[in-house]
């Protein structure tokens, strides 16, 4: 304890854990946020410490009381991921009412209250970066993404939003468009189980290119960034 802290809000197998493992790898503290309160599963030594923490990202006040935790524990935050999604997906006939709020409170109103909560922090520091794991859904709508897309726009302009009101306080906000299907036990057996093996989106490397993003100089700031599979059609 006592180096850099990232906090991982939406962590689990797949995405999650990569973010966990290249940040916890480059000497960061780590503070996983997730429903489950699931953690690395590793014994292997390191120098860096890991706390795991119970949180709703579509509960505003779980989202603070976790981040709370977080820096009484490890320290301000120096990078927080806001990976937190729940992938309602379905036609206009499939889809409730329930579920449409319930994607946007995970989507876009969990990113807001992380923004609320750490955006004047990292302000008076003068530092900070805010990662958030987008998708092509930001950007247009399609029959299955009834409810899906909205939460996703939502999060994208919120961020946008966000990178205006905080980057000339010193703080990097990052809005990753991950366009492709993430290679995951869950995806390979439920969403494609036919695909080859370059199909997909590897975990590690979304989260090695979030690496980068973290450490940009200010000269250069990347707000948007898009990654997809070489065989991907867009």
């Amino acid at each position: 304890m006592g180096g850099k802290v990232c906090a991982i809000i939406g962590f689990g197998p797949g995405l999650g854990t990569a973010y966990a493992e290249i940040f916890k790898d480059a000497g960061y503290d780590l503070g996983l946020l997730s429903r489950s309160e699931a953690d690395l599963g590793s014994d292997e030594a390191t120098n860096t410490s890991i706390r795991t923490y119970k949180c709703d990202a579509g509960e505003p006040g779980s989202i603070k009381d976790a981040l709370a935790s977080v820096q009484n524990e490890l320290g301000p935050i120096d990078v927080v991921i806001y990976n937190a999604d729940l992938a309602q997906f379905g036609s206009l006939d499939d889809v409730s009412e329930l579920q449409f709020e319930q994607s946007w409170r995970v989507g876009a109103l969990g990113l807001f209250a992380t923004a609320k909560f750490l955006g004047p922090q990292m302000s008076k520091r003068g530092s900070g970066v805010i990662i958030v794991s987008g998708a092509t859904a930001a950007l247009r709508g399609n029959i299955w993404t009834t409810a899906f897309a909205p939460s996703k726009s939502a999060q994208r302009t919120l961020a946008n939003s966000l990178a205006k009101q905080l980057g000339p306080k010193g703080v990097h906000v990052v809005y990753l468009v991950i366009d492709g299907v993430i290679d995951t036990e869950d995806t390979r057996t439920n969403f494609a189980p036919e695909e080859p093996d370059e199909f997909f989106i590897k975990p590690t490397r979304i989260a090695e290119t979030a690496l980068m993003l973290a450490r940009q100089d200010k000269s250069a700031w990347t707000f948007e960034l898009d990654i997809r599979p070489f065989g991907e059609k867009w």
